[in-house]
């Protein structure tokens, strides 16, 4: 499983120049690898790039971002990918977000894909992805108690209450 990101035009439906965008990734050091996939290498890993076609033409570049447990990359890869779709002319897609992205966009995405990567991890079987204690985003606080924890702490302290209240009647009643 991977995030996708796509690199589109600004206007649907005006033809894509994927050749523009394909040149600019060249300068910035992407390689092919023997299968066909091409793929961008940043700090943080690797990511691979391929075309999405619709009716035998080129309507977009996928950018697929590995799943994993370290989600520098991803930021990186937005970063980078906000970059070239500015000197390309064309607009980055955020697919599971339903919208353009820019460089300054990453909490959103950050965040959807943190769900992605955990569902992958816990739901999906994906080893590489994160499972739901390997990692917290940075914005989110401690999340203290969960429901069912308090709920038992609830129900211990009523009937505390509940045992001292009756202790205390019958000891009234002189039924000691």
């Amino acid at each position: 499983m991977r995030y996708e990101l796509l690199l589109q035009t600004m206007t649907p439906g005006s033809p894509y120049e994927a050749a523009r965008v394909d040149a600019l990734l060249s300068e910035r050091g992407v390689v092919a690898r023997p299968d066909g996939v091409r793929r961008w290498s940043f700090k943080n890993g690797d990511v691979d790039i391929g075309e999405l076609r619709e009716g035998g033409q080129v309507v977009a570049t996928e950018l697929r971002v590995p799943l994993s447990d370290r989600p520098d990359l991803m930021r990186e890869a937005v970063e980078a990918a906000a970059a070239l779709a500015s000197e390309a002319g064309v607009r980055l897609v955020d697919p599971q977000l339903g919208r353009s992205l820019t460089g300054n966009d990453d909490a959103g995405v950050m965040e959807q894909y943190v769900r992605t990567a955990r569902y992958a991890g816990e739901v999906a079987g994906v080893p590489e992805a994160m499972g739901a204690g390997s990692y917290a985003l940075e914005t989110e606080g401690s999340r203290g108690f969960q429901l069912s924890t308090r709920m038992v702490l609830i129900a211990i302290g009523i009937f505390v209450v509940l045992y001292l209240v009756v202790d205390t009647l019958v000891g009234q009643l002189g039924g000691r």
